[in-house]
């Protein structure tokens, strides 16, 4: 089917829109090495997810068809296999571009055909002082047991040989006592890669052998696991699984240059994995350490322009932020204002306001040293009922989720968790505060994002505040679902999955549908992070059949390709890869009018979002942030800078400036807008206070 795509090459696509920001010349050069990492650190991701998950299907359900594409588990796995090697000359020439133009810098990354002799001395001394007391080499044959190789990790194995035979030495490079970036020289930015210096001298850690070849090496390992149920040993359960994970199958062996083709043989007899799943690389095997890069030199030419996150200019500095929420609905937008000055400062005002009685909370994903856990804390501590739904199941989080959850039970925290088989992915928050008269006031957040003061300065997302009381029993309504094991069927104004979510786009989709029908002009907008739920897709085409205008912001998997003949000519399907990870979810139902729908939430057009996890959108009923948002997704629309535009055959392409068109850059408008309306409102303030100070 012309108009479907598969979800995995989808995504890949998606990974190769991040490493086209690697070769962008509009970003700063430090800046595209970074993009290279990030590249890699997804396709890491996606190989201990979505390739873990399918070798397991290829196995145990090797019938099973993809229900957009019809491929098996098997032909999946060819297919990306297939679409990796293809982008690796890509990586390659992305990674040896930016380090010659760094060249001019002073980057320079040393090899050991290049390195003076006295680097070379220096090396060699280096190696015997700081790296060889710390780290072993083992003799492998087929009477000693395989070593376990961690997942990610490097090692520098080697061919070896002697009087009875030919054998394998492997050596674990550990960073835990040495730098990875050995500095070469006092200026710091001429460097080597200690794996690097651990495969030059790795003939000394085998006296008695000789070498033969030598490769650094590095394994992906699945890490497709899933614990369903709950109750008090649900937290000892998901900690068994964390340490199970770590010796999952191998789904990937990489293998840096080349390497005997008869020791690779063997390493993948022993880790069970086919030739199939051994990829080459001609540049470093982890590209972290590009990250590292950045703090070497602060030249501005080199980096990003500054960006500080803004106060939003929605609340006043002289009132609490809960009065402020009661008085009007407020719209936060991130990382172009902060997290710290609004929702931070919202939680550590009600954790000491005597009136508050009540905070219930659901967390996802929390930043390291996490403000909201000091404050959930303060609140319990201060004698109010805080009760935290915290998802111990956040993918690569279950350790810290873990570690918070006993932290916040220390504090005198309500602890639960998400429901039996379903990731509580929701962000939601509700505070109960006594009126006058007995009666109680409400704030309800809900966000599009994790309460992550890290990622708020990075992921663009949208906060809603609102003090509306069907809205606040529509969380309470959540909450009570949470801690009995049930699911919310009805609500007065929230989208909640896994029930009562698509059954509501769909009837909304429905509508425009039907104002299409009857000669009216039907209009759906999203702005998404994938788009795969069949039933929507389906729904979408169906709408686009009818004349509805669709116009999607997708940042990432995109399964519905637009501008196919006969299904999708009224679609038209964005992607934007920038600065800033696009993370704001938003659905728009309509034209501009009374009749217009619009909601920010937490869940995706995805089936995982829509019915396998608890998801909550709320609706935007203030007609001044409805405008906000209307203005903010026509500015997606328009940039033409970041956004790629997806073609008839699935492919992107940037989006076309228009003769005379000024240059579009949604995240940079945006941020510019935020300190603009914060201008405007202190300039406002001052001009206030000048005709109070004249009328005294």
């Amino acid at each position: 089917m012309d108009h479907l795509e598969n979800r995995e090459l989808s995504w890949l696509k998606f990974n190769k829109r991040v490493l086209e920001e690697a070769v962008d010349p509009s970003t700063p050069p430090l800046e595209r090495l970074s993009f290279s990492a990030i590249y890699q650190s997804n396709l890491d991701e996606f190989f201990m997810v979505r390739v873990g998950s399918l070798s397991d299907a290829a196995v145990n359900h090797p019938k099973r068809r993809d229900s957009k594409t019809n491929m098996t588990p098997a032909q999946q796995l060819d297919a990306v296999f297939t679409q990796v090697r293809r982008m690796q000359p890509d990586v390659e020439e992305a990674f040896r571009k930016n380090a010659r133009e760094l060249n001019a810098a002073g980057f320079q990354h040393v090899t050991f055909d290049s390195a003076t002799p006295e680097e070379l001395t220096f090396l060699e001394l280096y190696f015997k002082r700081e790296i060889k007391p710390f780290i072993s080499g083992i003799v492998i044959n087929d009477a000693l047991p395989f070593p376990f190789l961690k997942n990610k990790e490097l090692y520098a194995a080697v061919q070896l040989s002697d009087k009875k035979g030919i054998a394998l030495g492997m050596i674990p490079i550990n960073h835990d006592h040495s730098e990875r970036i050995i500095q070469l020289g006092s200026g710091g930015k001429r460097f080597i890669l200690e794996e690097e210096v651990v495969l030059r001298y790795a003939h000394l850690m085998f006296k008695g052998y000789k070498v033969l070849d030598r490769a650094v090496i590095r394994i992906t390992r699945s890490a497709d696991i899933m614990v369903s149920g709950k109750g008090a040993d649900f937290r000892e359960r998901m900690e068994e699984l964390v340490v199970k994970r770590k010796k999952l199958a191998p789904v990937r062996l990489e293998v840096r240059d080349e390497f005997s083709r008869e020791a690779l043989d063997y390493i993948c007899r022993k880790l069970k994995i086919k030739s199939a799943n051994v990829f080459n690389s001609h540049i470093p095997l982890d590209l972290s350490y590009l990250f590292q890069l950045q703090d070497m030199d602060d030249s501005p030419a080199l980096h990003y322009i500054k960006r500080i996150p803004q106060k939003s200019a929605m609340l006043s500095d002289s009132k609490p932020v809960f009065a402020q929420v009661k008085a009007k609905d407020i719209l936060l937008s991130y990382p172009f204002e902060s997290m710290t000055s609004s929702f931070i400062r919202l939680l550590e005002e009600s954790a000491s306001d005597p009136k508050v009685t009540s905070i219930k909370i659901t967390l996802y994903r929390l930043a390291r040293n996490s403000k909201v856990i000091s404050a959930l804390c303060s609140a319990a501590e201060n004698g109010k009922d805080v009760l935290v739904m915290i998802e111990l199941r956040a993918r690569f989080d279950e350790e810290n989720n873990i570690e918070w959850s006993k932290i916040l039970q220390n504090a005198g925290v309500k602890v639960i968790y998400g429901p039996k088989d379903y990731k509580a992915h929701s962000k939601l928050l509700l505070i109960t505060r006594k009126a006058s008269g007995g009666r109680f006031d409400y704030v309800t957040q809900i966000g599009t994002g994790n309460y992550n003061e890290k990622t708020a300065a990075i992921y663009t997302d949208l906060m809603l505040l609102t003090a509306d009381r069907d809205i606040a029993a529509d969380a309470e309504a959540v909450f009570s679902g949470l801690q009995n094991g049930t699911f919310v069927e009805h609500t007065r104004k929230l989208l909640v999955s896994p029930l009562a979510l698509r059954p509501q786009v769909v009837e909304y989709i429905d509508r425009q549908i039907a104002i299409s029908r009857s000669g009216g002009d039907g209009y759906i907008a999203a702005k998404i992070n994938s788009l795969c739920d069949r039933v929507i897709i389906d729904k979408l085409i169906e709408a686009s059949q009818a004349g509805v205008k669709i116009e999607l912001v997708v940042r990432g998997i995109c399964c519905l390709v637009a501008g196919v003949e006969g299904y999708s000519d009224n679609i038209t399907v964005r992607s934007i890869v920038g600065r800033f990870l696009e993370h704001s979810r938003i659905f728009i139902f309509g034209k501009k009018g009374p009749e217009q729908k619009i909601f920010i939430g937490s869940a995706d057009y995805m089936s995982r979002n829509t019915i396998r996890r608890v998801e909550v959108a709320a609706p935007v009923e203030d007609e001044r942030l409805k405008r906000r948002i209307r203005e903010m997704f026509s500015i997606f629309m328009a940039d033409n800078v970041k956004a790629r535009v997806m073609q008839s055959d699935g492919s992107y392409v940037r989006a076309e400036r228009k003769d005379g068109e000024a240059l579009l850059n949604s995240q940079e408008y945006l941020f510019d807008e935020a300190c603009k309306r914060l201008e405007v409102k202190q300039a406002r303030q001052a001009r206030m206070k000048t005709i109070r100070e004249k009328k005294k």
